[in-house]
């Protein structure tokens, strides 16, 4: 049965939401010896680049087309071009991902690598190993603490994501340490980058923050560092084209090019 959050979404998140609820999880319990994501930011912001977490995402409901490359290839291209992390995409049905994917990829890059997935239960974080592990705050409505202790039990550094402050709140309370505000609204589809500067004041300074969706330029990039972003997750402005040399214009997005360009 339906409540009235997820009344409020788009169909095509229903749709994702519907066939999350029915993913089955993994036949073992795993155990994590994750790659601090933290730390990865830190070096990156040391070395005078953008942390971007850049995103292998063969194909979603918001785009256009399909990009049928080993998805190997692209993250290796991608670390190629500076990325932080990786983000990479599970969920089967509606974004060509798959658990296969991130564990090849995983095993090929040296790079913090998140599972990006709709987990809206305990056994389905035993699909796969990652680094890091995606939460919806609004996917999980009832147990969002438990749900984060079970990532963390398990050795997955659990990245919450939020869309409003009262999200905000509710991830916090459940411990998220690692926090994401995607500037997608998933009852429109539409994308304002201005949710991520309303949330991210209230955002303690201990907790690593991205940016998440609707980052297509450089300019968005330093917009949403300036409005204090410890690291940016970009997807379709990565896969639309060279990924390598995409990356890299993310990763060196800093205020200082800006007074070159």
């Amino acid at each position: 049965m339906m409540n009235a959050s997820e009344d409020s979404l788009a169909p095509e998140v229903r749709s994702i939401l519907d066939a999350a609820r029915d993913r089955p999880g993994g036949d073992e319990r795993v155990s994590v010896t994750a790659r601090s994501f933290p730390d990865a930011v830190a070096a990156t912001e040391a070395a005078g680049r953008v942390p971007v977490v850049a995103e292998v995402k063969p194909t979603s409901p918001t785009t256009d087309g399909e990009r049928t490359d080993d998805p190997v290839e692209l993250a290796r291209e991608m670390v190629a071009g500076g990325a932080t992390a990786l983000s990479v995409l599970t969920e089967p049905d509606h974004f060509g991902g798959s658990v296969e994917n991130l564990r090849r990829i995983r095993e090929a890059v040296d790079v913090p690598v998140l599972r990006k997935d709709f987990v809206v239960k305990e056994s389905q974080l035993d699909a796969v190993e990652s680094d890091l592990v995606l939460l919806i705050a609004r996917f999980v409505p009832d147990d969002l603490s438990d749900l984060v202790a079970a990532a963390r039990e398990r050795g997955f550094q659990p990245l919450v994501e939020v869309h409003s402050r009262a999200e905000l709140e509710r991830a916090l309370d459940a411990g998220a340490d690692i926090v994401g505000v995607n500037n997608r609204d998933l009852g429109k589809l539409d994308v304002d980058l201005e949710t991520f500067e309303s949330v991210a004041p209230h955002v303690p300074d201990d907790v690593t923050l991205l940016a998440e969706s609707g980052i297509l330029t450089a300019e968005d990039a330093r917009r949403m560092r300036a409005a204090g972003a410890d690291a940016l997750l970009i997807g379709t402005a990565i896969m639309d084209g060279d990924v390598r040399e995409n990356t890299e214009r993310f990763a060196t997005a800093t205020p200082e090019t800006e007074k070159l360009e």
